[in-house]
């Protein structure tokens, strides 16, 4: 499939798509024009990188993991442990957040008129 029947298919933008490939985290091959085709497992592919981009995930820490989560015969104890590390990074920024919503809370009791 082209770029914008894949971009169609996943919500994806073209620009996102492009990113992806530019990252390693998605392939396409290329016709004689130039142009992407991918393949129709692309779709899932495309789902799974948005899972984990918006799990908070850098594109880095996914093209590292990517391989362990999509062929289960490498899936290694690794694996777990650099997923638990970035659970406890998201609870943190999860923690911070929470601090500052309650200083922000209390500003607003302060000074609501």
């Amino acid at each position: 499939m082209r770029i914008g029947d894949l971009a169609a298919a996943t919500g994806a933008s073209v620009r996102s798509l492009r990113y992806y490939e530019q990252q390693k985290l998605l392939a396409s091959q290329r016709s004689s024009g130039g142009q992407r085709h991918y393949p129709d497992s692309a779709v899932e592919r495309v789902a799974l990188i948005q899972s984990l981009l918006a799990a908070g995930l850098s594109s880095s820490t996914i093209y590292d993991v990517l391989p362990c989560i999509t062929e289960q015969a490498i899936r290694t104890p690794w694996l777990a442990e650099r997923l638990r590390t970035e659970l406890g990074r998201v609870e943190e920024q999860l923690s911070a957040l929470h601090r500052t919503r309650e200083i922000l809370a209390g500003l607003v009791d302060d000074y609501a008129v």
